[in-house]
């Protein structure tokens, strides 16, 4: 059974109730007997289960990817590409 939620349009209580779809709603506020309107508010609804994913409804579902850059190597300075003429020469 769905959790309906209602506020008190008078002093501002809020409440929460179980109630069945049919049911007919809420019309006067415990506290203080002002008139009640029904609020829409976030379900807590969470699928669980083999087959279901957080971020995506396939696993297999083709995803477009955007073009990855290629990423570019660091040109050496003159100092490195000497000492590594060096090391190769003394070899």
């Amino acid at each position: 059974m769905p959790i309906y939620e209602y506020r008190c349009q008078r002093c501002g209580h809020t409440l929460e109730v179980i109630q069945r779809f049919g049911d007919a709603p809420r019309r006067k506020c415990p506290a203080c007997a002002g008139r009640l309107e029904r609020l829409v508010s976030r379900t807590a609804f969470v699928l669980k289960g083999g087959g279901w994913y957080a971020d995506d409804y396939s696993k297999n579902s083709k995803k477009t990817d955007k073009p990855t850059k290629k990423r570019e190597t660091p040109t050496e300075s003159p100092e490195t590409s000497a000492a590594k003429s060096s090391r190769a020469d003394k070899r």
